[in-house]
């Protein structure tokens, strides 16, 4: 083999060399880049599962509070986001809440009635509390409606006296929402706005319960719940909070001379030398 086939030679054997190293390179990189692809893909499934809620909770004992907690995931939300806005004095929350607690009562009261007057036996004891007898006619009385002298009179008012009149004699439906809870108007205004988006809510849940066990577990546990959030949403929007001590604090503050006053003087009457003369300065 002479000199020019021996070069030709160890060329060849240098771009195969090149040429398997180069594709080693290009298959690691290859295999590192799906071994990234599958863990990102781990880490985002299992940041998911994190995010995703509790497909199978624990469920309590009672249907009723299991129905409640539904209910409370759906309005507390909302009862909060309005809460929040009446910033001005508490005031306005104090009557917020007041006036939530009182619908909720107001709105289920009726159908505990209701609920209760379903069989023969209730309807007659109910009935009776009110002095009535079922199956009995109410007494007639003789009314002529349409008399002459009605066809006779002619109304004088204008128009405008007349619509006037009618907006005076319809009940404003705020004024009607807060019958017998005293408190501020904005709170009840802001409330009445509230309950009438979380009041079908409130119905369609405790429709579902006919367990009188059930229906009494989540109406008393639906006032005492929202008292709760009320109080909890209250506290959160203090402005100020009363700062932690301990009792060394109020005893060395109660020790300590007051500003401007007398300096202290060690025994003998001697005066203390100014502070720059005091201070130590360290080399490094």
């Amino acid at each position: 083999m002479n000199a020019n086939e021996e070069k030709v030679l160890r060329e060849n054997i240098r771009q195969m060399i090149r040429f398997v190293k180069q594709k080693r390179t290009t298959q690691a990189q290859l295999d590192e880049q799906k071994l990234r692809g599958i863990i990102q893909k781990l880490i985002e499934v299992e940041e998911l599962n994190e995010a995703l809620p509790d497909e199978k909770p624990t469920p309590n004992k009672s249907t009723g509070i299991n129905v409640l907690e539904d209910l409370l995931k759906k309005i507390i939300p909302q009862l909060e986001i309005d809460f929040r806005q009446l910033t001005t004095s508490d005031d306005q929350r104090k009557s917020y809440r007041a006036h939530i607690i009182n619908a909720v009562i107001n709105t289920l009261t009726p159908t505990t009635v209701n609920t209760k007057a379903s069989g023969g036996e209730e309807v007659e004891e109910l009935a009776e509390e009110v002095e009535v007898e079922v199956g009995e006619t109410a007494e007639e009385v003789d009314i002529e409606i349409g008399s002459e002298d009605d066809e006779k009179f002619i109304d004088i008012r204008t128009d405008a006296e007349k619509a006037e009149e009618e907006e005076e004699e319809e009940a404003d439906p705020k004024e009607e929402f807060g019958a017998g809870v005293a408190g501020d108007e904005t709170g009840r205004n802001m409330a009445f706005q509230s309950f009438n988006k979380v009041e079908g809510s409130v119905i369609d849940a405790y429709e579902l319960l006919s367990d009188p066990e059930d229906q009494e577990l989540f109406y008393d546990y639906l006032i005492a719940n929202l008292k709760l959030y009320f109080d909890k949403f209250e506290s959160e929007l203090a402005t100020s909070v009363e700062e932690p001590t301990n009792q060394a604090y109020e005893t060395a503050k109660e020790e300590a001379p007051e500003e401007g006053g007398e300096e202290l003087a060690p025994e003998g009457g001697e005066e203390l030398p100014p502070l720059e003369e005091n201070v130590i300065v360290w080399e490094v």
